[in-house]
């Protein structure tokens, strides 16, 4: 059978009583220009002695574990440059800075850890004077420094199994491994990789998650009954409308319906007594909310609508522009402060120092299902894409689970009997 065009046929030669392959390749000079030349010899197996490699078997080994993939590669010659250099002038410029803020902080504390290493140690501020640089740190199995083309699934599971070594989280194991996957694929999205994702595959130990918390009725109302109105109105607006935190600090008044009639808001109709949720507050920034199912408008019951106008009475910042959960300069409140000095002072005399606001989130869930509400209903008040998503929020099986779990108890006992 005729060879491919660009079929990589190697080298495969005996030196000091082991098999050994090189092949032509590009490769990039120190000026920046590009050559044709052998490449590194690899390692194949043993030519003599008892575990000794036919020439056969070691071509199979060599075109198994080498050739085939080079073999796709070299259909995308652009594939010499270094994961670095890929990160620098593609990936970043290309797909990261069309992220929106969360994305691209995470992209920007996960990168140096997928192109750089792992670190030895934890870097330490204590004792470090501002001004002064911090001390290098030694950093381990980072693929930045190579060819796109050349990194392999072994590559990026010794940078994750380095990770966890070293004491790092699983959930941070998980974010370097899915960098790395996001930069192969759009390397395969812009031709510049053939071939399967080196991270793809790679394992991972088992997650160990906090305990989820969901505030019971009796909970969330002593919870409210203890806090002050900026804090308790937060609340309110976390654990009766299903609004996440970032939401909740980027609702403006102007998209706050507090009247029975509709109001026309950027040429949007907002039903009476509702919230049209169409910004968030993240990290300092104003940005559109995260997904599109997350645009919504969400009805108000009425005791969240007497805490509202009772805020807005005492206000500073009342415009139509201005936040509705505004701190002394008029931009939104610190919801870290606010949640560590008022938030958990209160939860922790109801035994739930740790409360959180994404706790608050699935206690809407959770007592809602609770209360007889579809899944559909959830999922739309949410803002899900996917109904298995909300399921996630619910702590506690349904009440009409529970009630025909009862009935299906008494049959069985009915059947004992």
């Amino acid at each position: 059978m005729a060879r491919r065009r660009l079929q990589q046929k190697g080298d495969l030669y005996e030196q000091g009583g082991f098999w050994k392959l090189r092949w032509k390749e590009d490769q990039r000079l120190a000026d920046g220009s590009i050559r044709y030349a052998w490449s590194k010899p690899v390692w194949i197996g043993p030519c003599e002695g008892r575990d000794r490699l036919t020439e056969k078997q070691a071509s199979r080994i060599a075109w198994d574990n080498f050739l085939s993939r080079l073999d796709q590669n070299m259909r995308t010659p652009q594939s010499i440059m270094t994961v670095a250099e890929f990160v620098e002038r593609k990936f970043i410029p290309e797909h990261v800075v069309m992220k929106k803020k969360a994305g691209r902080v995470h992209y920007e504390t996960t990168l140096p850890h997928v192109l750089g290493g792992i670190p030895e140690e934890r870097r330490s501020f204590k004792g470090h004077k501002k001004g002064q640089p911090l001390p290098e740190i030694p950093r381990h199995f980072g693929i930045g420094g190579m060819r796109v083309r050349d990194v392999t699934h072994e590559d990026i599971q010794r940078l994750v199994s380095e990770a966890i070594r070293r004491g790092y989280s699983v959930q941070t194991a998980r974010h370097i491994r899915n960098v790395a996957s996001a930069i192969f694929t759009h390397a395969e999205r812009k031709n510049w990789f053939n071939g399967r994702n080196p991270a793809h595959f790679v394992e991972l130990p088992e997650m160990t998650r906090r305990t989820p918390i969901a505030l019971s009725f009796d909970q969330l109302k002593a919870l409210l009954s203890m806090l002050k109105p900026l804090p308790r109105a937060m609340v309110l607006c976390a654990s009766l409308t299903s609004m996440n935190i970032a939401e909740v600090c980027g609702l403006r008044w102007k998209r706050v319906n507090l009247s029975a009639e509709s109001v026309i808001v950027d040429g949007e109709s907002i039903p009476g007594y509702h919230a049209a949720v169409r910004e968030q507050w993240y990290r300092r920034e104003w940005g559109t909310v995260k997904a599109k199912a997350r645009r919504r408008n969400l009805p108000l019951p009425s005791l969240l609508v007497e805490a509202l106008r009772a805020l807005r009475a005492s206000a500073t910042f009342t415009g139509p522009g201005d936040p509705v959960f505004a701190g002394e300069t008029g931009r939104p409140v610190d919801q870290q402060a606010m949640l560590r000095h008022q938030v958990r002072k209160v939860a922790a005399h109801l035994s739930v120092p740790k409360l959180g606001w994404h706790d608050l989130r699935r206690t809407f869930d959770t007592l809602a299902d609770q209360l007889g509400f579809t899944i559909g209903e959830r999922k739309a008040l949410m803002g899900h894409s996917h109904a298995a998503m909300t399921l996630r929020y619910t702590e506690t099986p349904s009440e009409q689970a529970r009630l025909k779990l009862e009935a299906l108890g008494e049959k069985v006992r009915g059947a004992v009997n």
